[in-house]
């Protein structure tokens, strides 16, 4: 079998981002990532299946080590320190870290447990290669025709979206942030060579750095969950992790980067420690979970409280989104925001079959659980239900009905 990872690049540039400020700020933390599959009930077979095949893709993974040339690219990104590729040079991921089998009630099993200046790379490659290898057994010729009907039946979308947008308006801005949830690299590489090929002012650009840089075009993150949730396991009081995770962002990357994600503890509970310090800081903030219309209007109300020029911020939108959803909310705040949409599933595994909805998520830092609250019911993701039930009240959060 080839390995279906064939480059450590061919992961989401956040990755990286958020790696650089653990290794300068925090490189002793232990962590524990956990994975679950939130649609068991809609495989077509079961994960377990692909158990085989899964272990021997991470062998082909943890002998993988960054190329000269891949090297030379992340040092031409200027918030990307010189000390940090270096280590980058020396880096292969551990096999020992990462364990792949059948828990007790019979489903797939990933553990992650190490250094999280090791275990956090794992993630987005694990998940990749989870869907590739599932899809692969239910692979036919009329499922590929159908993913590119879909695919050409967007193109029409975004020409016509080209054509409706006002001289002054803002731009419409969509990104590929499908690289967790493929169908295969080929399909996504496919989509993001078409998509800019027909809508070069619309599509601004994909996550995945290994194809950003064989296109030449702009890789795109900021920082993830995790990074957030670390904080709720240093040495910080958990009311004051968010602030204490922003603040480190802000002296780690002094202007670049400055999209903050928001759905750790929920928007409200995100409101109150995002005061006007760095509401000035960062350029914008990123909807990931709950109603994202009422999401940007909590968003607008904060700003104007605070007496910040909305048009100066960004809102990023990112939870399941497809292209009409982002057009609608883009008329929705372009007169409010700048905003810009990361489409994942919905561009780079839209083949007619149900997709997986897999996550790899951190879980435990340092020992203690860590959690996160999400804003969709659903999306939370602890496997410590009482300390979840103290970070509900520490936040003044109510329990998801």
């Amino acid at each position: 079998m080839q390995p279906i990872i064939q480059s450590l690049l061919d992961t989401d540039l956040y990755k990286f981002t958020m790696l650089q400020v653990v290794l300068h700020k925090f490189p002793q933390t232990h962590s524990v990532y956990h994975f679950r599959c939130r649609n068991l009930d809609d495989t077509v077979y079961p994960l377990t299946d692909i158990l085989d095949d899964l272990n021997e893709q991470l062998d082909f993974l943890c002998q993988l080590s960054f190329k000269e040339d891949e090297l030379i690219y992340l040092r031409s990104m200027r918030f990307i320190k010189s000390d940090f590729v270096d280590y980058l040079e020396l880096f292969q991921l551990k096999r020992r870290f990462i364990k792949a089998g059948i828990d007790t009630e019979g489903r797939l099993d990933i553990w992650v447990e190490g250094p999280m200046v090791q275990a956090m790379m794992f993630e987005i490659f694990v998940l990749a290669i989870v869907n590739e290898l599932y899809f692969r057994r239910i692979r036919s010729d009329e499922v590929l025709a159908e993913g590119e009907r879909r695919l050409q039946a967007k193109v029409q979308l975004l020409k016509q979206y080209t054509q409706q947008q006002y001289p002054n308006d803002p731009p419409f801005l969509v990104s590929d942030f499908g690289t967790r949830r493929r169908y295969s690299l080929a399909w996504q590489k496919h989509i993001i060579q078409t998509f800019h090929k027909v809508a070069p002012t619309i599509f601004r650009g994909t996550s995945n750095v290994l194809i950003a840089k064989e296109l030449g075009i702009f890789p795109i993150g900021t920082m993830a969950h995790e990074f957030l949730q670390a904080f709720q396991a240093l040495d910080v009081r958990l009311r004051d992790f968010q602030k204490a995770a922003l603040e480190t962002w802000v002296q780690e990357y002094r202007g670049d980067l400055g999209i903050a994600l928001t759905d750790v503890v929920g928007m409200d509970a995100f409101l109150r420690d995002f005061d006007l310090y760095f509401a000035k800081l960062f350029d914008g903030l990123r909807h990931d979970s709950g109603d994202p219309f009422e999401w940007g209007d909590k968003a607008f109300m904060h700003y104007k409280k605070l007496k910040v020029d909305t048009k100066s911020k960004m809102l990023t939108f990112s939870d399941g989104l497809d292209l009409e959803r982002a057009w609608s909310l883009y008329q929705y705040f372009k007169d409010r925001f700048q905003v810009s949409f990361g489409i994942g599933t919905n561009l780079t595994n839209d083949m007619g079959q149900t997709p997986l909805n897999i996550v790899l998520k951190l879980v435990e830092c340092n020992g203690q659980s860590v959690a996160k609250i999400s804003d969709s019911p659903g999306k939370t993701m602890t496997d410590n239900d009482t300390f979840l039930a103290y970070l509900r009240q520490v936040f003044e959060i109510k329990e998801e009905l």
